[in-house]
This record gives C-alpha cells, sequence and structure tokens, in this order.
C-alpha cells in the first residue's frame, strides 16, 4: 500500500517559451538544473522512454518512465512504468516575451516509508527542493540566454 503525495511549483523566466520549452523538452539535460536527478537516458530504440536515476542524502532511486503527452510549447507529461512510482507534467504559458514553466509531480511512499517520515515534513522537502529546481532552471536558461 502507498500514499501518493503531489507538488506544483512555477517560475516565470524572461525567455521566449520556446526555449524554454527547447530545454525542457531535452530530457538528458535535466541533472543541469535539477538537484536530485543524477542521469536521465532516453532509450533509442523507443525515444518516448526514458531511464532516470535519482540520488539524494545516499539514498538512490530509479526508474524507467514513459511520455504520455507532449504538445510542443504547452506540455510534457509522463508517468514511471517500473522503478519508482511518479507521474507529473511541466506546462509552458506564454507571456510574450517570457514564459511561465510549471512543474507538477506526483509520486508514492511505500507505507512502511510513510510511516517512518510524516508526510507533511518530506512534502515540504521535495516542494522546496522543486521550487529551488525551477529558480536553478531560471538561471540556466538566462546564462543561456546572455550568451
Amino acid at each position: 500500500m502507498s500514499d501518493w503525495l503531489e507538488h506544483s511549483v512555477q517560475v516565470e523566466v524572461d525567455i521566449p517559451i520556446e526555449l524554454s520549452w527547447n530545454l525542457w523538452s531535452d530530457l538528458e539535460q535535466m541533472p543541469r538544473w535539477m538537484k536530485w536527478i543524477d542521469s536521465v537516458h532516453v532509450l533509442e530504440d523507443n525515444p518516448e522512454l526514458s531511464r532516470w536515476k535519482l540520488a539524494t542524502g545516499g539514498l538512490e532511486f530509479s526508474w524507467l518512465s514513459r511520455i504520455l503527452k507532449l504538445v510542443p510549447n504547452q506540455i510534457i507529461q509522463w508517468e514511471s512504468v517500473d522503478g519508482l512510482p511518479n507521474r507529473g507534467a511541466v506546462r509552458f504559458y506564454d507571456r510574450h516575451g517570457s514564459s511561465i514553466v510549471k512543474l507538477s509531480v506526483a509520486y508514492a511512499i511505500p507505507g512502511f516509508l510513510g510511516q517512518l517520515m510524516d508526510n507533511l515534513f518530506l512534502g515540504r522537502v521535495v516542494e522546496s527542493t522543486i521550487q529551488a529546481d525551477l529558480e536553478r532552471f531560471r538561471e540556466y536558461a538566462l546564462n543561456l540566454k546572455s550568451q
């Protein structure tokens, strides 16, 4: 039995929506701004599948993820098909020269782990981490834009 936790965070970035989209749709680049993501490898024989590895505090998790919905400049939606149970979406909103990136992530906490850790505490840690990831994305994207 698992409990699902879900978080949504967003950031406005002073770059065109096309650049935000291009950066996020290149999944293998995500470890550049996602603190806990150690690596992402898109499967050559099936590009809608990717192998993810998360590493934090001595813990390591991996999963295979499938893209469920891909609409350029609008949404990338996924779900895990094995390994760490998770799902979510990155949505893009055009602000005429800038863009809003909204990341929603849901993940399953195994019952035994949920009993060991207070879900509220874990939720705050995860939410602050993914918000910091979006802030790192903004810095990364602005540095690229100024080059």
